[in-house]
């Protein structure tokens, strides 16, 4: 059996592509755009002058002159409601709104060891609020809280605060201390 060495066999010479085919012009395309070409100048050139507007069918008038005094004068501009507007009132009956006796707090964070509880409260002193470390009764959690809150818009405010300086997590709940 004789092995076939493809590497140290010769290279041979290939054969050359044969040239492309010449190509003749495409003549019935020619005809065919210059025909309608043709066609659409003799159209235009059959409906030049029959336009109504056309300046051949236009009649021309003299028109005299505006004479210097044509626009009548401006009149005068009388607004109404200057002269009456400082003479209304407007009444509008405004109750009272009761003072809501709710306060609220925030709390912050819950740990289990008060040293981590310290830590936030002094990130949250960074933000130039006042927190507390509360320990729960009964249990060894340590609870960092904000408040007490006259309103819940208040709470917010300082949340959205502390939230801005990447101190998330805070809750709003009624006071109950």
């Amino acid at each position: 059996m004789a092995h076939k060495d493809y590497v140290a066999r010769g290279r041979g010479k290939k054969a050359a592509p044969p040239p492309p085919p010449k190509r003749s012009l495409p003549w019935l395309r020619i005809i065919v755009t210059l025909s309608l070409v043709a066609g659409f100048i003799v159209f235009l050139w059959s409906i030049k002058g029959t336009s109504p507007d056309s300046p051949e069918t236009e009649v021309v008038t003299k028109v005299a002159p505006p004479k210097e005094d044509a626009l009548p004068d401006m009149p005068e501009e009388e607004w109404e409601f200057i002269k009456s507007l400082p003479e209304y009132t407007v009444e509008v009956e405004v109750e009272e709104q009761a003072k809501s006796t709710k306060r609220y707090l925030m709390q912050c964070g819950s740990f289990k060891v008060g040293s981590q509880a310290e830590e936030l409260k002094a990130k949250i002193a960074f933000q130039g609020l006042e927190a507390q470390v509360r320990k729960s009764e009964g249990s060894s959690w340590y609870r960092v809280i904000l408040g007490p809150y006259e309103s819940k818009r208040k709470a917010e405010t300082d949340r959205h605060q502390l939230q801005k300086s990447k101190i998330n997590g805070c809750q709003i709940w009624n006071w109950n201390l």
